[in-house]
């Protein structure tokens, strides 16, 4: 018989190849396989520079966020380091900001969950797949926290696999001289179309938004720390691969592309994927595209599922949420949070019932300024723990180059929120999640203020 004084926690289900799909399925999203083709439209080879500079970034920020988990594990995730270092106010305010991060983030890759199965089924009403995918979702992650480590798992396989065999293709076609365009797949394709930044510095600037978009959820296996079987070993596994994973996936992939097709003659609006594996006479190419950037969503949207209920609880612990989202079902999962916030991703639903074009813009958008509010906080925090705890010297896994490489990474995330900002398709995106960001700074203390007085 279950003994009631003893209160339920997290399990730590989760085992070393469960956190490192985790982390590969973070670093890769529905950007690279279906936005790429944007992208590179709009920066040229240049564009792959910009995933080399956002993939350094990224890996920096990481080791700040690992090297906090790492100097006490008994933390449930980064949030509660946000607490230590910051105080209950950051807290507040990352810990919602975060859960809105991934809340429109799910938004997004529900609402293309819709567009991608209408790909095979043209009269579905594109609000009904999101109403399927939430209901399936929740109830395998409501089974326990394994269940949601085996679907990263087979989502992050079908994704690598499909990146390497872009890359193996494309290897083919250049050592063939396979000829595209009326020239053949070269490495100096990279530079023979009005050279490596072919668009100027603008478009090689406006660029990194969509990189950035990219990369988001890359910080998800900080969520990890209090369901991970063996955090001291799994967590600094996961995080040093992050270079290996970007240079492979990201940088790889688009030298591959470009090296193959001029970039000016790849289709801004269809995925590139699709031109290559269509180009070696794959006739069922777009299909099997479509297939992937359906399970890549599908990820995100299972991901968004374990980090906003992890972040419910976190919050409800320290009594920054109410108490009712830190309960913990037999199965120890979050199971409110988890409910509540899949809940609130339906309202995605409606979205696309009312506005089924609009939606994905202004949603992705905040998504991506949210995400890099928080990195930006998270480095904060860093560099506060190195400032005040004389442990910091201790610990094992240390952030390279402190603290420059620091300030320099908060320092490009900012700039990334200038471009944003400068951007006039994303302007009502920064708007409403700096509003929304103000207003979570403001009504804390107006919260406090009230059980002062």
């Amino acid at each position: 018989m279950e003994d009631q004084a003893t209160p339920r926690e997290l399990s730590r289900g989760l085992k070393s190849r469960h956190i490192q799909m985790i982390a590969i399925g973070g670093a890769i999203g529905t950007g690279l396989f279906l936005g790429s083709g944007s992208a590179i439209h709009l920066a040229g080879p240049s564009l792959i520079l910009a995933y080399i500079i956002t993939g350094f970034f990224a890996y920096l920020m990481m080791r700040a966020i690992g090297e906090l988990l790492l100097s006490n594990t008994n933390m449930r995730s980064f949030i509660d380091f946000v607490r230590e270092y910051l105080g209950e106010k950051w807290e507040f305010a990352i810990g919602w900001a975060y859960w809105l991060s991934w809340a429109s983030l799910a938004m997004a890759d529900l609402t293309a969950t819709g567009i991608y199965l209408r790909y095979w089924f043209p009269a579905l009403p594109q609000w009904v797949t999101p109403l399927i995918v939430i209901v399936i979702l929740v109830t395998l992650n409501l089974v326990n926290v394994r269940w949601f480590g085996e679907l990263e798992s087979g989502f992050a396989s079908i994704k690598i696999f499909a990146i390497l065999a872009l890359i193996i293709i494309g290897i083919i076609m250049l050592l063939t001289g396979f000829k595209s365009h009326g020239t053949s797949a070269s490495l100096t394709n990279l530079v023979n179309y009005g050279g490596f930044f072919a668009t100027g510095a603008k478009g090689f600037i406006l660029a990194f938004p969509m990189v950035i978009f990219a990369f988001t959820g890359i910080e998800m296996v900080g969520l990890t720390a209090g369901e991970t079987e063996n955090p001291n070993k799994d967590l600094p596994k996961a995080i040093n691969s992050v270079p290996v994973r970007v240079g492979l996936f990201y940088v790889g992939a688009m030298i591959i592309i470009m090296s193959i097709y001029p970039w000016k003659a790849l289709d801004a609006t269809q995925s590139p994927f699709v031109q290559v594996f269509s180009g070696m006479g794959i006739s069922f190419a777009a299909t099997i595209v479509n297939f992937i950037v359906l399970t890549a969503a599908l990820s995100a949207a299972n991901s968004a599922i374990f980090s906003t209920s992890r972040t419910l609880y976190v919050l409800a612990k320290n009594k920054q949420a109410p108490s009712f989202f830190g309960k913990i079902s037999r199965q120890q999962v979050p199971v409110n949070g988890l409910v509540v916030s899949s809940a609130v991703f339906l309202g995605a639903v409606l979205l696309n019932y009312f506005y089924p074009s609009q939606v994905f813009t202004l949603i992705t958008g905040v998504a991506t300024m949210s995400f890099i509010f928080v990195w930006i906080i998270l480095l904060v925090t860093h560099v506060r723990y190195k400032r005040i705890n004389p442990a910091a010297k201790l610990n094992p896994f240390k952030m390279p180059l402190y603290p420059w490489s620091d300030y320099l990474t908060i320092l490009f995330f900012v700039s990334i929120l200038g471009i944003l900002v400068w951007d006039p398709a994303t302007q009502i995106s920064v708007i409403a999640t700096v509003i929304f960001f103000i207003a979570m700074v403001g009504g804390y203390s107006l919260l406090k203020w009230n059980k002062q007085n």
